[in-house]
């Protein structure tokens, strides 16, 4: 259990109420691993991690197809991916070609393996984490990938107090996480994120966003327009209510875009969002 970082905790449950990907980025030992894990056991989802080293392979992650001689036959044997909560640690560490393999399992929510198509669990939820790249071995992800995130979080050093608790164990250990929340529920609260209100004056608002970062090259792309209004509208339903307001907007617009902005490599080494908040600054002052 996290210490002090509740409004990245409930970031992290947008993206997932959301239907999104979440890529968190931190130095090592900062509690990447220790969220992940908690989110899956707080919602009751089967969780597997993986590491993602310079020698994992595809197979290693998405499965292969195997002869089976009890009936004389191929059959596929499914990799860690088949589950509902996916931990991929330290994803910047593996080759291009395995981090590859997650692209349509994030998109599609399949795999492909030897022409055939298989399904992953519902929900699939996949949590990424990744050294800051000024650590050895570490390589930034491709522009495509990083789309595939609905949003990118820095849990970033605890305060004081929240440390001393740590140093005090005065914290509920992962395991003994109770479930709050089932799998069907899950379903049903993004099902009721998708139909939260949004007015055409919100609508319009996205869209000046989305408009003003394409006037500098850097654009974002309709995947995250789309991400972006169903992470407001994840904050939303938090909050209670049946309709979307530009402060939603706002409180999520970090955590989906400045990792896009970007492009992956950020400005500022304590996670700052210095594009967002331009961002946000001139489209308020055009409005």
């Amino acid at each position: 259990m996290l210490l002090g970082k509740q409004h990245q905790v409930r970031l992290a449950l947008c993206c997932l109420i959301a239907g999104g990907h979440l890529l968190i980025e931190d130095r090592p030992g900062m509690g990447k691993s220790t969220l992940a894990e908690s989110l899956a056991r707080s919602c009751a989802l089967a969780f597997k991690r993986v590491s993602f080293t310079s020698d994992l392979l595809p197979a290693d992650l998405t499965g292969l197809t195997v002869f089976d001689p009890a009936t004389a036959s191929f059959r596929f044997q499914p990799g860690p991916i088949f589950t509902q909560v996916l931990l991929a640690d330290e994803i910047n560490r593996a080759s291009p070609r395995t981090q590859s393999a997650l692209l349509e399992a994030m998109a599609a929510g399949r795999v492909s393996v030897d022409g055939t198509s298989h399904p992953l669990p519902q929900p699939f939820f996949v949590i990424a984490t990744q050294n800051s790249l000024d650590q050895v071995g570490t390589s930034p992800l491709p522009e495509a990938q990083l789309d595939r995130f609905l949003m990118r979080l820095s849990l970033g050093y605890p305060d004081r107090a929240a440390e001393r608790d740590l140093l005090m164990g005065k914290t509920v250990p992962t395991e003994s996480l109770v479930s709050t929340l089932e799998s069907v529920q899950l379903i049903d609260w993004q099902q009721r994120c998708s139909q939260q209100h949004c007015s055409q004056n919100l609508i319009h608002y996205v869209l000046d966003l989305v408009q003003a970062t394409r006037q500098c090259g850097t654009g974002l792309s309709p995947r995250a327009s789309q991400g972006l209004l169903a992470a407001a509208q994840a904050w939303s339903l938090f909050e209670e209510r049946p309709h979307v307001t530009v402060d939603d907007v706002q409180i999520v617009c970090a955590a989906v875009v400045e990792h896009r902005l970007d492009r992956g490599i950020p400005s500022e080494p304590d996670g700052g969002a210095p594009l967002t908040q331009a961002l946000l600054q001139q489209v308020n002052a055009l409005r």
